[in-house]
Parts: C-alpha cells; sequence; structure tokens
C-alpha cells in the first residue's frame, strides 16, 4: 500500500496549514485548531502572529460532563464552550483548521456548535 492512512493525513493536514499559513499571519485572525483522539476531543483558538494561545476546551474538562467521550455530542460540547471562550477573549472571527481530519461527522459538529455559539467560521 503506497499511501498509508498516516502519509493520507499528514497530506491533507499540510494542504489545510498551507490555505491558512499566509491568510492569518496577514489579517491577524486567530485559527481554530482542532484535535482529535479515539478518546477525546479538543481545540484551541491560537493567534499565530504573537504565537499564543487565547482559548481553549476539550472533552477532558469536567465541567463539560463529558470526560472520556469521544462521540458527536461531546463535540458539539466542545464546540459551544469554545464559542463563549473565544467571545471572552474578544473573538468573534476565526479560521477553522481542521488540521488532516476530515471534515465530517464530530469535526462538523464541533464547527457547527461554534458557529451557532456565536463564532464565525
Amino acid at each position: 500500500m503506497a499511501n498509508s492512512k498516516r502519509t493520507l493525513f499528514l497530506k491533507r493536514r499540510m494542504r489545510v496549514r498551507n490555505k491558512l499559513r499566509g491568510v492569518t499571519a496577514n489579517q491577524g485572525r486567530a485559527r481554530l485548531s482542532v484535535h482529535r483522539s479515539n478518546k477525546n476531543i479538543s481545540v484551541q483558538l491560537i493567534d499565530d502572529v504573537n504565537g499564543v494561545t487565547l482559548a481553549s476546551a476539550s472533552s477532558l474538562e469536567k465541567d463539560l460532563g463529558v470526560v472520556g467521550k469521544n462521540n458527536v455530542e461531546a463535540a458539539s460540547k466542545v464546540g459551544t464552550a469554545i464559542a463563549e471562550r473565544a467571545k471572552k477573549a474578544g473573538v468573534e472571527v476565526a479560521y477553522f483548521d481542521r488540521g488532516g481530519f476530515l471534515f465530517h461527522g464530530k469535526i462538523k459538529a464541533l464547527a457547527d456548535a461554534a458557529r451557532e455559539g456565536g463564532l464565525k467560521i
């Protein structure tokens, strides 16, 4: 098998990052970076110009009530939480960095919940 799953994942991630690289630095917008594992899902709002994390949310947080879950419900709760924390940090617009993950299922649920929470992606 010439293209393993990992190789295809890395290709997708680099394709997404290269599209975002020039845009986030030039326009000063934050980047909403998503990481999904087998057990959890986490998201960070990153300012690439200054190299700092503005806000973050994860299914590991006990106050969200989805510890150890990596399903669509957990993803939507994490998306709602990051939208609230982005408002507190003063961020209204961000670029969605899905990494190498396909925009489907949990990743889509997270993005939709963040949009419903008031974050423009």
